[in-house]
């Protein structure tokens, strides 16, 4: 069996990684990366033609902007199996005002909230909502389009850059989870439960980012409360968006804020989270590729998924200037020293290789997530141990990383004896 997976991230190096573990087949990605190219036939180019060229039998798709942009449509449309929603689909994620009202529309939990458009708009909704108050923009903005403002100076400085119509929400508090399913339309089977962090310093300070690091599993992810999230959130837009006619068949990403064990929606991802999906994967016990053929097939009912009891955690370094502007080209060494650390993966973001002799190939930092330095551990401070001792072996002058990924969970360790994860099937 031929697999293609598009993206060229660390979500998609993590999905690679785990594919290449199945047995008895051929593994492609376009355009891929230095680190994918280790367990796959990286591909340039337009996916659709390297779909036809390989004559691939399932495509998994990484990133949001070819979903939001039609790309299951075309493959659809040329009878191949895919994995992802098609454009209109997509646009829970692609569209924060269309998501918003669906979420009212159908009754699923979430944050109060207005659509504007223009500064003048937002100022008066401002007004109405006080502080701190959410601000966001309506279209994809790399999970940098997400303002909280304390007060009004904070607003009037996002109101420099999120321009056009925006969405002013209603700021919750408690704590703020990754919850993925994949839905095949009809069924929703949901992967165990993460947190990610994403601010960019330590402490969650300064701006939203892609995300800065994950773990798994979120220790405030009860089953009992995985199970409320399936039966008010996951299954009911699931059947929403069937009886309109537009079936979700791929991956749906609930960003979730958790008060007092009550679930209340942030916003929807149409595609795995990363650096989620890092931490994931690690984690999963089960073949991945018979979930995602039912995924694209239609017939998930009764799929079911084995995790490991042990907890992974994600780091992201990243090339220094990030969010904001960043240089390329820097080298990074040592990533093979750093690889040998117990139970670490690392996996490439933003990289690419420089061919100076045959003897000699460097890397080189080449976006502004770069690396995902992942590992496992029989807890969540074990693996942020373990990660974190790989992360002090890279030699990297132009990036950084946040050293506190996984706190909230190691402190909720020491307070706390409750159960935590989503691993177990629910039923």
């Amino acid at each position: 069996m031929k697999i293609l997976v598009i993206g060229s991230g660390g979500r998609e190096h993590a999905l690679c990684w785990k594919l290449a573990q199945s047995p008895g087949m051929e593994l492609y990605a376009c355009p891929g990366n230095p680190g994918m190219a280790r367990v796959a036939v990286c591909m340039p180019g337009e996916p659709l033609d390297a779909a036809l060229r390989i004559g691939a039998d399932l495509t998994v798709v990484g990133p949001e902007v070819p979903l939001v942009a039609g790309v299951v449509d075309a493959f659809r449309a040329k009878g191949l199996r895919i994995v992802g929603p098609n454009a209109e689909a997509a646009q829970l994620e692609g569209s924060k005002i269309f998501a918003k009202n669906f979420f009212i529309q159908r009754g699923i939990p979430t944050a109060g909230y207005e659509t504007v458009e223009g500064a003048f708009q937002a100022r008066l909704a401002l007004r109405r909502f006080g502080y701190p108050v959410v601000l966001k923009a309506d279209g994809l903005a790399a999970g940098k389009g997400v303002v909280v403002a304390h007060n009004e100076q904070e607003a009037e400085a996002a109101l420099e850059t999120l321009t056009g119509r925006l969405v002013i929400e209603e700021f919750l508090t408690g704590t703020e989870v990754s919850f993925i399913a994949l839905c095949d339309g009809r069924d929703a089977l949901p992967l165990a439960a993460s947190q990610d962090h994403k601010a960019v310093f330590d402490g969650d300070q300064g701006p939203n980012t892609g995300g800065m690091g994950a773990y798994s599993p979120a220790p405030v992810m009860t089953p009992a409360l995985c199970h409320r999230v399936m039966l008010e959130i996951i299954e009911p837009t699931v059947r929403a968006m069937a009886d309109a006619g537009t079936k979700f068949k791929g991956v749906l990403y609930a960003g979730l804020m958790i008060d007092q064990a009550t679930p209340k929606l942030i916003e929807y991802n149409v595609r795995f989270g990363d650096p989620e999906c890092q931490a994931l994967m690690l984690r999963l016990d089960s073949d991945l590729l018979p979930a995602l053929l039912a995924t694209a097939e239609g017939r998930l009912d009764g799929v079911k998924l084995e995790w490991s009891d042990d907890a992974a955690l994600c780091v992201v370094m990243a090339a220094k200037g990030y969010p904001g502007t960043y240089a390329k080209g820097s080298e990074i060494k040592g990533l093979a020293e750093a690889a040998r650390e117990p139970g670490v993966q690392i996996f490439h973001a933003g990289t690419r290789r420089d061919v100076e002799t045959r003897d000699r190939v460097r890397i080189l930092a080449d976006g502004g997530r770069v690396l995902g330095v992942t590992a496992k551990g029989c807890d969540i401070r074990e693996a942020q141990a373990r990660a974190y001792a790989a992360v002090d072996k890279i030699d990297w002058s132009g990036g950084f990383c946040r050293r506190d990924i996984g706190w909230r969970a190691v402190e909720r360790d020491k307070e706390s004896s409750e159960p935590a994860g989503c691993a177990a099937p629910l039923q």
